[in-house]
């Protein structure tokens, strides 16, 4: 169908046989409408080449097309892998990304982020660990009217509002394949304090060390804050001791890369004088060398599949929600020399 003038929301309702109401709810993803009403009504959109007004979309849902990502985190890889994912969703869409560094720590927290819903009136929000394990910020959220969907290491919230990994089954089984080259003496550095993860990914390496009857002493765990530098002094701090291990997981690659150095600067040639896995599988996992075997976290899959729970909200229930880890062999592991 062509017109010398543009289509209007009125045009559809009339040609599709239902209000001009039922076409806002269409437009606007409401889930509250029937399946072949839906189809009926978007067939007769694209006929008339019809172009939702997005000024009087936002102002009918009092909302902004925007896409908030809350974050403070450490690891600027990882928020920068995540954007990527949430981007590739929103390309092509009227949304656009906002992102929303916060001090997880400040006592202004909840107050500040109330203050950012309030002020720009997000569509959607995407929370990141640590943050995503806060029960008042998805409160917050849902006392604002604002669609939140949370990423964690653990059961957080509902299908429809949370993407979640396996990261204690995936740490087990990077313990396996360091048993299995035949290390026994193993060293774990742990993620900060507070942070889920970090607890799914010690416990993780705990109960595999337990499964095969290892012991694991005190001065075999350090704490890091998932940066290259405390992977560095928390690697100088394990091979310092002795015996030194002859393995060492760290619980994010910019650690276990961190550990790596710290054995070079002792004239430790990985992997022959000590194997190093690490969890994420970031680009530094593939460009340090020897290239590092690692724990790939979907971060991307699960980043997309967030953006889309928050974007088409009539399917979040149906969008996956849980996503398995996987070792990628690289070369920093090799049997023990002792």
């Amino acid at each position: 169908m062509k017109s010398d003038s543009q289509p209007t929301i009125n045009d559809v309702a009339r040609l599709s046989g239902v209000s001009k109401k039922t076409v806002s709810r269409i437009i606007n993803r409401s889930p509250l409408v029937k399946k072949d009403t839906r189809e009926k009504v978007e067939k007769v959109i694209a006929e008339l080449g019809y172009v939702p007004n997005p000024q009087a979309r936002a102002l009918a849902l009092r909302r902004n097309f925007l896409i908030g990502l809350l974050h403070d985190n450490p690891n600027a890889q990882m928020v920068l892998n995540f954007q990527q994912g949430v981007l590739e969703v929103l390309k092509d869409t009227e949304f656009a990304l906002v992102v929303r560094p916060v001090d997880r720590k400040s006592p202004r927290l909840l107050a500040d982020v109330r203050h950012f819903l309030e002020q720009q009136r997000p569509f959607g929000m995407l929370i990141l660990p640590p943050l995503s394990e806060n029960d008042a910020l998805a409160e917050l959220c849902v006392e604002l009217g604002c669609e939140y969907v949370r990423m964690g290491s653990a059961d957080l919230d509902d299908a429809a509002h949370l993407v979640e990994s396996n990261d204690r089954q995936a740490v087990g089984e990077a313990v396996d394949l360091l048993v299995a080259e035949g290390h026994r003496d193993i060293g774990f550095i742990a993620g900060p304090d507070g942070f889920r993860s970090a607890f799914e990914r010690r416990e993780g390496f705990c109960e595999a060390m337990a499964r095969h009857g290892l012991e694991i002493g005190e001065d075999r765990m350090e704490e890091g804050m998932y940066t290259f530098e405390s992977g560095l002094a928390a690697g100088g701090n394990l091979l310092d001791r002795q015996p030194r291990p002859t393995a060492i997981f760290a619980s994010n690659d910019e650690m276990a890369a961190g550990a790596l150095h710290a054995a070079r600067r002792r004239d430790l040639v990985v992997p022959d004088d000590l194997s190093i896995i690490g969890f994420d599988d970031t680009a530094i996992a593939a460009h340090i060398w020897p290239p590092m075997t690692t724990v790939r976290w979907p971060i991307n899959a699960m980043a997309r599949a967030a953006a889309t729970k928050l974007v088409e909200p009539d399917k979040a229930s149906e969008v996956n929600w849980k996503f398995l880890s996987e070792i990628v062999p690289r070369s920093s592991v090799a049997p023990p020399r002792r």
